[in-house]
């Protein structure tokens, strides 16, 4: 699954700057004394599922009530003992009716049906079997249910947002914006919300499912549709054969009125599912899908695996996307048009990520949710094996860095997890920056260390060896030493199966007169957090136009390396594969040092590294290298330089401004033409080459480079910014909308106020959050008759809203016009007591503050409705409750 969250709000790329200034802290020995008194406890053990039967087949036949969102399921369960002996069998199902369960059995040569007697109690069916079954009988169960999920009482975490398992989408048709559509959600174990099951990710099945619709709607399932038939009824009934088998949470069903492109790889079937609007678009949006595919077999040594490959945009979906095997599902920030994708696609990653899970999770599971790691960290480091294939090192490593401080975030207050962990209090709780981030880092470090023949080698025979089944990590060890020969336990034992990393404080001297440079690397991570890590490395020392890599081990608290140097090199470069998990500060003396890296060393992180700590000076030399970044081979770094540039700006603005405009004009990035008439904005802001550039970008293509010189030009010359605002108000793209109403709440006035209610009201997504957002913005500006007219939309956002990343905006804008009415009031009152008797002002400001008052009331009870109705703890914390 990939995780398409929000980290509030503020996509932002930061240096690893160290923490490693603070002492190391040995964990102290303590002897505790037993407490008479306190009752002993074992801690948390979330042990994977005991498999008391192994699921053989899954059989549905499924149909519809739209109206009561109830689906009317028929299904037979094929099982069998995994070892002992059984005298009941037991099945998850969440919140049915349950119609029938009979045993299925031939008698007489014909099919038989008979009754078996069974509780239901607490989302489990208990059967009790007619006779015992031993590991060589098999099982055959019919249920006949309706499951209802909206009547489920519905949980969920951060990454998968709800877990109602089966989801009607404007199920009554009266929202004209949005089609009707059921779709389904199984990880982590929701999927037994629509079909009885073992919802265990260690289990594995076969699959059919019989999908009767109305027949201008088309399904989509696992595995390949073997026929049709129609009913007569208006109604279509679609044949979905899955002959290979998979986990009960990868079964997956889709219905809507889709465009479907087809497409092929090899000789499988590969289609792009789309709604009419974006059936144009659908081969830009997925056509890398076929070389992806292509690519991951060859490197991994094993062909994809299944019958057929197809992926599906939905509405509304509580993820972003899921890799249902060979039917992927999509959240809608995946549909782009052509001049959105000029700015780059928003699902390629995405697109990778859920390919590269039909090795990594689906034909190879994760046998317990604790081992989730298998799955998304493998399906995280596909991300940058194709970044790597299809654009070069520089975007792979870009993504690294990416991940790193997305990890580095998540620990910042002290977050560390164990990578396969089994204390965990709830199984979402898996689906974190360690498992996905920091496991794709860490994947990288193996492939560094071992070597790549050995890494692909090993993932061929792990995946080989796994196929079909469930695994735990120890599994993905053994492959990896039966190839290389080596015991990795030092390896997996610091990295999965513990917390933190490494903190490294490194320095550098060189003699003059023993002609040797040494390099002091102390580890600096607290001991009771983070192991003392072994951390194999190299050391790249330039000198006299030579380089000489020295391997080099860390394993100590303190280690010190000597090499020999006729003079002093112009640079050493630590971890010149620039591949370590690790917070470092690199104790470099001199720019120049800094500027050589920039110029001379290979990799994107040297030349990354380098922009971050020369942006911080003002010698010439780091100016001069700074203004030679902003034509950076690789455009994400030539942003860096741009969003950087402002110590460089006092040494040399002609040129700057000049090397800005360039890029702004010229270069073929968008984003890099975006990023330039945002830095002209803010640093030549007056001069009339910014101004026209300004105007220039506005008449762009770029959705990117409009909205970056709309918001150059709100800071430059706001009558032209509310005219090129007033031009765009139709376009739906978000980078779009964003600008103009960040204009409007700045700039705008009452007549701007339309905008915003009708954007709301019919913008769904990111988009969302920042339009509320800057309506709260924009309504600090505005009249009490304005203010009084936005409260019921706010509300709504506020208490009706599904993502909570977004109520908290509705949330945040009611605070904050509380609170401004409420000072508002404060000082009018404070005036009216200092009026003199009689002054012409008191019946104004006494009406005034009556009008506010008012709306203060108003503003204040709608706070405590929220306070009230809000269910999600972090919501509840933020505004200041405590359960």
């Amino acid at each position: 699954m990939f995780k398409k969250l929000v980290y509030i709000i503020v996509l932002t790329v930061f240096f690893i700057s160290c923490k490693s200034n603070e002492p190391i802290t040995l964990p102290e020995h303590v002897i505790e004394m037993d407490d008479p008194f306190k009752t002993p406890s074992r801690p948390i053990y979330n042990a994977s599922n005991t498999k008391e039967f192994d699921l053989i087949h899954t059989k549905l036949a499924v149909r519809f009530n739209w109206e009561k969102a109830h689906m009317y399921g028929k299904a037979e369960i094929t099982l069998v003992p995994h070892f002992y002996t059984q005298n009941q069998l037991v099945l998850d199902a969440r919140g049915m009716d349950l119609n029938k369960v009979q045993l299925m059995s031939i008698k007489d040569s014909l099919p038989s049906l008979t009754d078996l007697k069974y509780t239901y109690k607490d989302d489990k069916i208990t059967i009790a079997l007619t006779s015992p079954y031993t590991k060589e009988d098999t099982i055959k169960v019919f249920i006949d249910y309706t499951s209802k999920p909206n009547e489920l009482a519905e949980g969920g975490s951060a990454a998968i947002k709800s877990d109602k398992g089966l989801y009607f989408i404007n199920e009554k048709g009266e929202d004209q914006n949005k089609p009707m559509q059921i779709w389904t959600q199984g990880e982590t174990q929701s999927n037994s919300a629509w079909f009885p099951t073992i919802d265990s990710p260690n289990q594995k099945s076969t699959e059919e499912i019989a999908i009767t619709v109305n027949e201008k709607y088309k399904t989509l399932s696992n595995g390949v549709l073997s026929h049709s038939e129609e009913n007569g009824d208006g109604t279509r009934t679609d044949f979905w054969e899955q002959n290979m088998k998979h986990a009960p949470y990868l079964f997956m069903m889709t219905i809507g009125e889709f465009e479907i492109y087809k497409d092929t790889w090899r000789d499988i079937e590969v289609n792009y599912y789309v709604e009419k609007e974006y059936a144009p678009y659908a081969k830009d949006m997925f056509g890398l899908t076929p070389e992806m595919l292509e690519f991951f077999s060859n490197k991994l040594g094993v062909d994809y695996p299944w019958q057929k490959y197809s992926q599906v945009i939905v509405r509304d979906y509580v993820s972003g996307a899921m890799e249902n095997t060979s039917a992927v599902i999509f959240g809608e920030f995946t549909h782009q048009t052509k001049r959105d994708m000029i700015d780059g696609s928003s699902g390629e990653d995405v697109i990778s990520h859920e390919l590269f899970h039909h090795w990594f999770g689906d034909l190879v599971t994760c046998e317990s949710w604790s081992n989730l790691p298998l799955n998304e960290s493998f399906a995280t480091y596909g991300e940058f094996l194709w970044r790597e294939h299809k654009y070069g090192d520089d975007k792979a490593a870009q993504g690294l860095q990416s991940d790193l401080n997305s990890y580095l975030q998540e620990v910042s207050k002290g977050n560390y997890k164990d990578m396969v962990r089994f204390d965990f209090k709830s199984r979402e709780d898996m689906f974190d920056r360690h498992t996905y981030q920091k496991g794709g880092r860490i994947l990288h470090m193996l492939r560094n260390y071992i070597g790549d023949e050995a890494f692909f080698a090993s993932l061929k025979l792990y995946l080989e060896t796994n196929q079909y089944t469930d695994v735990e990590m120890h599994q993905l060890r053994l492959a990896c030493e039966k190839i290389t020969g080596e015991d990795l336990n030092w390896f997996f034992n610091q990295w999965f199966y513990a917390k933190g990393h490494p903190e490294l404080n490194i320095n550098y001297s060189y003699s003059d007169s023993a002609k040797t440079q040494t390099v002091t690397v102390e580890q600096m991570q607290k001991l009771n957090i983070a192991p003392l890590y072994y951390l194999p490395v190299n050391i790249d020392i330039y000198l006299d136009g030579k380089v000489k890599t020295h391997k080099v081990v860390i394993d100590k608290l303190t280690n010190e390396f000597t090499f020999d140097a006729a003079s002093k090199p112009d640079l050493v470069n630590f971890d010149s594969d620039k591949m370590l998990l690790c917070e470092k500060v690199d104790n470099h003396t001199t720019m120049e040092e800094w500027a050589f890296m920039y110029n001379n060393a290979p990799r994107y992180m040297d030349r990354y590294e380098a922009i971050q700590k020369l942006s911080k000076s003002e010698e010439t030399i780091a100016t001069k290298t700074m203004i030679t970044a902003l034509g950076d081979t690789y455009p994400y770094l030539k942003r860096v330089t741009i969003r950087r540039i402002k110590k460089a700006v006092k040494n040399n603005e002609e040129k700057i401004k000049n090397k800005l405009l360039a890029l702004a004009k010229n270069d073929s990035d968008s984003k890099v033409r975006g990023d330039a008439l945002s830095a002209l904005s803010i640093h030549f802001k007056d001069d009339e080459a910014v101004k026209k550039a300004l105007v220039d970008g506005a008449a762009e293509e770029s959705y990117y480079v409009i909205a970056s010189a709309l918001e150059g030009l709100s800071a430059t010359n706001y009558e032209d910014a509310m005219k090129f605002a007033k031009s765009f108000e139709t376009e739906k793209n978000s980078d779009i909308q964003s600008s103009i109403s960040n204009i409007y709440a700045t700039h705008g006035g009452k007549a701007q106020n339309a905008y915003f209610t009708e954007k709301i009201k019919n913008t769904e997504g990111f988009g969302r959050y920042s339009l509320v957002s800057n309506y709260g913005k924009y309504l600090k500006n505005q009249d009490n008759e304005t203010v009084k007219s936005a409260l019921p939309i706010l509300k709504d956002v506020a208490l009706n809203e599904d993502t909570w990343w977004i109520r908290l905006t509705g949330i945040n804008a009611i605070a904050d016009l509380d609170e401004m009415y409420a000072n508002r009031t404060k000082i009018a009152e404070k005036e009216l007591k200092e009026l003199k008797a009689g002054d012409s002002k008191e019946l104004e400001l006494r009406n005034a503050i009556t009008k506010d008052k008012a709306i203060n009331v108003q503003l204040t009870s709608i706070m405590d409705e929220i306070k009230a109705a809000e269910k999600n703890p972090r919501l509840r914390k933020m505004i200041g409750l405590t359960d």
